[in-house]
């Protein structure tokens, strides 16, 4: 009897306990993660800039100096080339601006004022950037060309197209599709001008000057 009822007991227990395993929910499948490939910044780019410049010129006949600042804006066209699985991104970059910088100073030499204008600024440089996926610091530098105008009071005054070097860095992040954005500092120096039938004083004027800009650029 005994044998019997513990045969019985058995067999009840298995089968509550094959029903309750029947109850339970079944697992979901797993599902497979999304692939995002990465950011690659090979390409060329064109786009827009602008930002505000400030500076010193030194007047050498005059034995002095002045402070040219002002706002800027102009294009820009690149192209960069990244690896296959490389951070590093190498890229050449060129722009043109419209620049308002400019400053005058008053003094025993210079009773009319003289002034020094940079009208236009244009760079070619290279860039060395590496690449966090979508946002990119970089290095940058290489050629500058400039207008160098100075200005005397009462005299008809001189300016010259200048060759010289600029060299900067700054950051870039991909914000939507193919457009990103950047924000960048550059020193420029454009070495001096001469003004010599067009100031009261024969004298070279110099031109430097440290660069802050934002852009937008489209990458095709």
């Amino acid at each position: 009897m005994r044998r019997v009822l513990l045969t019985t007991i058995s067999l009840l227990a298995f089968s509550a306990t094959g029903a309750f395993a029947a109850d339970l929910p079944r697992s979901m499948p797993a599902k497979a993660p999304v692939y995002v490939a990465a950011y690659n910044w090979t390409g060329f780019y064109l786009g827009i800039n602008g930002g505000y410049g400030w500076g010193r010129s030194r007047w050498s006949g005059f034995a002095s100096s002045n402070d040219p600042s002002g706002g800027m804006i102009g294009g820009t066209f690149g192209y960069n080339w990244q690896g296959m699985g490389s951070p590093w991104v190498f890229g050449l970059e060129g722009d043109i601006d419209w620049s308002n910088m400019k400053d005058t100073f008053t003094n025993a030499t210079c009773p009319t004022g003289c002034q020094t204008k940079n009208n236009w600024l244009g760079t070619v440089r290279g860039r060395v950037g590496y690449a966090f996926d979508r946002v990119m610091p970089y290095v940058t530098g290489g050629l500058a060309v400039g207008d160098v105008e100075a200005n005397q009071g009462g005299f008809a005054g001189e300016h010259d197209t200048r060759v010289g070097w600029t060299v900067g860095g700054g950051v870039e992040a991909a914000i939507a599709g193919n457009w990103t954005a950047k924000l960048e500092y550059l020193h420029v120096d454009l070495d001096s001008a001469n003004c010599t039938t067009g100031c009261a004083i024969p004298t070279r004027v110099g031109f430097h000057s440290d660069i802050v800009r934002a852009g937008v650029n489209l990458r095709f």
